[in-house]
């Protein structure tokens, strides 16, 4: 039986931010992943769809200008945009394993499970260690509908060799929205269908109602307040029905609300491991109810948001506190979220509705970017943020934007927002002009 000091479940950012951390500080560590070296966010997450909307981005930009300086708007082909993804996430696997192997960190490929004595056995093999990190994310969920064994996920689109003409998508979330500006793009006829008629809770509502508006200018069907309760074969297509008897024909029907937590298989249960339907429960310091277990990452039941860089900073944790004890509990810094796509939303640190509910501590500035030079200059029709600000000290806490320039601007808040910076510490920089980072003098 191999034993090592660490044995890392999931091959992913976070779970090899903790590996090679460990591994560098010279304790003995292995780790396991059942499918792509790599992880969701290289092979079928953040990075391939970043790749295609990469095209729609720059679409959508020179739609914008056509008046303006430019004629004719590009059109996407889509298996030349397809083969550039897969040229990169065909890659991943191979290079994310080899690496392991170059530091010299053992690796396994196998569906690991929990046994009653602690030990964990991949395939025929048996492995032991002193502590266990459990990072093997979340998977798309598929609702409990009729014909639900014919939905695709996002997995599906990510991979199509062929984008149909109609698709439906259930679910107006982070993955339903961005797949929908993506297939929009690409010329396909979109139907955004959503359970409630709330989509994005998380964020600011009156930014989420104007980026849906948006989004119906550009031609997808968004339908609010809608089930969808069967999907049927018909022909070669699928008819979708709702709950209200409304139907359609389409393409294709991708799942696209929410994720669960990868757990089924690991038997926490024989470990000690309590779970929740959110993911698996840990305390300050990442800790599971079994204290030889930790779990980072999106398979955690936590508040923060499930996102990569979220994975890789509690991994960076985990390497200092297994390394080291009496470590501090861990403490996040502000975390920014974006909804990627020709017109973006981003949020960052307080938000407007809790500055709202605190009038004492927090004042919030609605601002129209529209006709501010950075935005003028590249037609942006939507540009708007609101900016918190402490009342105290004047400082910039938390901001919430639409605009194509959002995931940029966010960025430069954050960086603004975690070292503290005043207004007066804002104005003693020297920023390139004219640019997003000169425009943050005008937000205090």
């Amino acid at each position: 039986m191999a034993d090592f000091d660490c044995i890392v479940i999931g091959g992913g950012p976070g779970g090899l931010a903790a590996a090679y951390g460990l591994h560098e500080r010279g304790l003995k560590v292995a780790v396991v992943e059942k499918d792509l070296w790599g992880g969701t966010c290289p092979n079928r997450g953040c990075d391939p769809k970043k790749i295609l909307m990469a095209a729609v981005e720059a679409q959508g930009r020179s739609e914008a200008l056509q008046g303006h300086g430019l004629t004719g708007v590009p059109q996407i082909d889509w298996s030349s945009l397809m083969a550039t993804k897969r040229a990169y996430t065909e890659k991943i696997p191979t290079g994310t394993q080899g690496g392991l192997q170059s530091a010299g960190i053992a690796n396994y490929h196998g569906e690991a499970s929990f046994e009653a004595d602690g030990h964990l056995t991949v395939g025929n093999t048996q492995l032991s260690a002193t502590n266990f990190i459990i990072a093997t994310g979340q998977a798309p969920r598929i609702p409990n509908i009729t014909g639900q064994e014919w939905l695709r996920t996002s997995n599906d689109f990510l991979d199509l060799d062929t984008l149909p003409a109609d698709i439906t998508l259930m679910g107006a979330g982070y993955v339903g929205i961005e797949l929908a500006a993506i297939a929009n793009a690409a010329g396909s006829q979109v139907h955004l269908i959503h359970h409630s008629d709330r989509p994005l809770r998380g964020f600011d509502g009156e930014l989420v109602t104007a980026l849906l508006k948006r989004l119906m200018v550009d031609g997808i069907d968004v339908q609010l307040d809608t089930d969808i309760t069967a999907v049927t074969p018909a022909d070669d297509q699928y008819q979708v029905t709702t709950a209200s008897g409304k139907t359609w024909t389409t393409g294709l029907v991708f799942a696209t609300a929410g994720r669960l937590p990868v757990t089924a298989g690991l038997h926490l249960e024989r470990v000690n491991v309590t779970t929740t339907a959110h993911g698996i429960q840990v305390n300050d310091h990442l800790q599971t109810t079994n204290p030889r277990v930790f779990a980072l990452g999106d398979v955690v039941d936590r508040p923060q948001p499930k996102l990569t860089p979220v994975a890789g900073f509690e991994g960076r944790y985990l390497t200092q506190t297994l390394a080291k004890k009496d470590q501090p509990a861990i403490t996040y810094p502000v975390i920014p979220a974006v909804v990627y796509g020709k017109t973006q939303l981003a949020q960052l640190g307080v938000t407007p509705a809790t500055a709202t509910q605190q009038p004492e501590t927090y004042a919030v500035s609605d601002l129209d970017l529209t006709s501010w030079y950075s935005y003028r200059r590249i037609q942006d029709a939507d540009a708007r943020i609101k900016v918190v600000t402490e009342r105290s000290t004047q400082r910039i806490v938390g901001a919430t934007m639409l605009s194509s320039e959002a995931e940029q601007l966010i960025n430069y808040l954050d960086f603004v927002i975690q070292n503290q910076l005043t207004p007066t510490d804002i104005d003693q920089a020297i920023l390139a002009y004219p640019t997003l980072a000169s425009d943050l003098t005008y937000f205090g």
